[in-house]
């Protein structure tokens, strides 16, 4: 009975230890969980305030401007004088950012994976430093690159023109080097050796066998090459001086500009804002369905 009720002692004293070592269900998910949901008002908190501000008038957006919209006059009001603003150059603006991020973003994802892949899988002279030279590339702010970039632009000239803002945008050294370490990662060498006993080309490896794998980063290079472009200014700021060919960034600021004389165009800025945020989202829910079936795919492969 004493060495029963001893083992029943030590066993409840090490219970009681165990139960206060232990921290309480969800409390050490607390403060991360807090930091998150403060990070993602920061993130939001503009967009929501842009969204709010595009359905307010131009009088209420500055003097009695409340969270709470209104649809039945600022919006559009808002919305069909922003349509009319010099015979509708939003809409040619609107054209430009997607003809510039659209090809330029096509462009750049082809280039990138290209030479990922050759850096990834190839073995030639030369490979480490010209891989640690485009990684120097990711460190230099483009910024520092767009008065090189106009100078050569303009020996080409090409300069107000859409390929002055295509062409710098088709070489992105952060999209080399996320493709060549995608590629690493997830294109076999075994099934590349196995292909090349069989007979088959380099190229018909590299299509059958090195790309398949390599779509969900093909689809996240083009989702950030596509935002990127889209959100460009300095680029086309510096090329194009032809209000035709403007972007809706450089537009929406000369827009800008212009509303200190003319107060009524802030509220048609906002609006153009608004609406320059909605293509990247639908963008977004439209590519994210990619990152969903390699997912699948890949826990059915497991």
């Amino acid at each position: 009975m004493s060495l029963t009720a001893d083992r029943v002692t030590t066993s409840s004293r090490r219970t009681k230890q165990s139960n206060t070592r232990s921290p309480r269900p969800g409390g050490g998910r607390l403060l991360p969980t807090a930091i998150l949901v403060l990070g993602a008002l920061y993130c939001v908190g503009p967009v929501v305030w842009v969204a709010v501000a595009s359905t307010k008038g131009p009088a209420e957006l500055f003097t009695t401007f409340s969270f709470w919209p209104s649809f039945e006059g600022g919006f559009w009001y808002n919305l069909t004088h922003l349509l009319r603003y010099q015979d509708g150059i939003y809409l040619r603006w609107a054209l430009n950012s997607l003809l510039y991020a659209g090809v330029g973003a096509l462009l750049s994802v082809g280039v990138s994976v290209l030479a990922g892949y050759a850096l990834a899988k190839y073995r030639f002279p030369g490979r480490n430093v010209l891989f640690y030279v485009i990684l120097a590339g990711v460190l230099v702010p483009q910024i520092t690159l767009a008065v090189p970039q106009y100078l050569l632009i303009s020996e080409l000239g090409l300069v107000n023109s859409y390929w002055s803002v295509l062409l710098p945008s088709v070489i992105s050294p952060y999209g080399i080097y996320l493709a060549r370490i995608y590629a690493t990662a997830v294109v076999s060498d075994e099934l590349l050796e196995a292909g090349r006993i069989d007979g088959a080309g380099e190229y018909r490896l590299a299509w059958s066998v090195g790309l398949p794998p390599m779509l969900p980063g093909m689809v996240t290079l083009l989702l950030l090459q596509f935002v990127a472009i889209w959100n460009n200014f300095l680029l086309p700021y510096i090329m194009i001086s032809d209000g035709d060919r403007f972007p809706m960034t450089v537009g929406l600021f000369t827009m800008l500009n212009v509303s200190s004389s003319q107060p009524v165009l802030y509220s048609l800025v906002v609006m153009g804002v608004f609406l320059s945020v909605l293509p990247l989202i639908a963008l977004f829910l439209f590519l994210q369905r990619f990152w969903r079936i390699d997912m699948i795919s890949g826990g059915l492969k497991g």
